[in-house]
């Protein structure tokens, strides 16, 4: 037995093998780790480019778009307030008239005859009251001696108060026949734009009748436009504020918008419409803006101060509502819903969900998705469609 053990003993197995063993089952596990970890590596997408953009602040109008038609800010029927035939006229169709020019002149020669007899009858009237009243002063001082006998100085008297009266009916007689001869010179009651006119020389015009010319003032112009019921009570929070303005804009991109006031709203609502009526006095010193002419209209209530502004481009809409794409600092993306507010121009306002300065995707992010490695590419910086209360978001 003791044999035995020796021979067993001589026959145990070298430290070196162990430390062979060791060595060669580390090697082969890193050479395994290695290949897991680029076959890992080579299966993973390359970071994908996108575009994006940086979450800016800026003064915003809160505002309502409405569509409306515009409306001269004074028209007047020029109309002929004695008979008579045309004999001349002073301007041409579309013309700009000022207020006191001629448009037409009337035959006055009738007139004149007859403004002429009641100055003659005036001066008749005016002599006879100086004769009579020469005899009243004559019966006053034979009164005064009593050599006359009342009723001579009561007539004398009656007399004298009956010319006086005649004065004053020839006096009226003479500036009823002067109205009258003014009357045949038509004239523009207010600075404006002629239209068509619709009579010419030679045609006999008759006291209110049809009117032979229109005459509109387009600077400044009316706005008009509606109010829709369900948007009534964020409009009378701020009815009456400093910020409230209303801003016109043609469909011609040529015309720059024009900012005017809000003059009136309506107040009840119109049956079976829904709407509001309202207006604003509009500044048309180019006269860009016609009557009845379709205009865009926003009803500029408020400036939102510091609005966090985005690219259009970047809100998406999930099923839980808006959203966006966050790049970190790792070039990784987070997906950040948010509570999105009225666009301006190209931007839209962010009310909740993002901080000033962080960056978010702007285009590319159907293949996006929380995780995902990307390559950031930013963009020029959008237009807000004119800064601050102005044009944004008029297109």
């Amino acid at each position: 037995m003791e044999l035995k053990a020796k021979n067993i003993s001589s026959r145990s197995i070298p430290k070196w093998a162990y430390i062979l063993f060791v060595a060669l089952v580390v090697f082969f596990s890193w050479r395994a780790y290695l290949h897991y970890k680029n076959a890992a590596i080579a299966a993973q997408p390359p970071p994908r480019p996108v575009t994006v953009a940086k979450v800016t602040t800026q003064d915003v109008p809160l505002y309502l778009d409405e569509i409306g038609t515009c409306t001269a800010h004074e028209t007047v029927q020029v109309q002929a307030q004695v008979i008579g035939q045309i004999t001349s006229r002073n301007f041409q169709d579309g013309a700009d008239v000022k207020k006191g020019d001629l448009l037409f002149s009337i035959d006055p020669r009738p007139y004149q005859a007859a403004l002429d007899q009641a100055q003659g009858q005036l001066a008749q009237a005016k002599s006879q009251l100086v004769l009579d009243q020469i005899t009243f002063k004559r019966q006053l001082d034979l009164r005064t001696k009593g050599v006359n006998s009342p009723q001579d100085f009561d007539l004398a008297q009656g007399t004298v108060n009956s010319d006086e009266a005649k004065v004053k009916s020839a006096e009226a007689a003479v500036a009823a026949a002067q109205v009258n001869l003014d009357y045949c010179s038509i004239r523009s009651p207010l600075d404006g734009r002629a239209g068509l006119r619709n009579v010419d020389v030679g045609n006999v015009v008759a006291l209110n009748g049809p009117a032979l010319l229109t005459i509109q003032s387009l600077d400044p112009i009316y706005t008009d436009f509606t109010v829709a019921e369900p948007d009534l009570p964020l409009v009378r929070k701020y009815l009456g504020g400093p910020n409230v303005k209303v801003e016109t804009k043609s469909e011609d991109d040529n015309v720059p918008a024009r900012t005017g006031d809000l003059y009136f709203i309506d107040n009840a609502v119109q049956p079976g419409a829904g709407t509001v009526k309202a207006r604003a006095v509009t500044p048309n010193a180019d006269r860009a803006l016609w009557p009845s002419q379709f205009v865009r209209v926003r009803l500029i209530l408020d400036i939102l101060k510091e609005a966090k502004l985005v690219p259009n481009g970047a809100v998406q809409i999930g099923q839980n509502g808006p959203y966006v794409f966050v790049v970190k600092q790792d070039s990784t993306l987070d997906l950040r819903p948010v509570k999105a507010g009225q666009r301006q121009g190209e931007l839209m306002v962010i009310t909740d969900g993002l901080k000033p300065g962080e960056t978010v995707v702007t285009s590319g992010q159907l293949q996006l998705a929380p995780g995902t490695k990307v390559v950031a590419q930013p963009i020029e910086a959008p237009r807000d469609g004119s800064g601050a209360a102005s044009n944004a978001a008029l297109n």
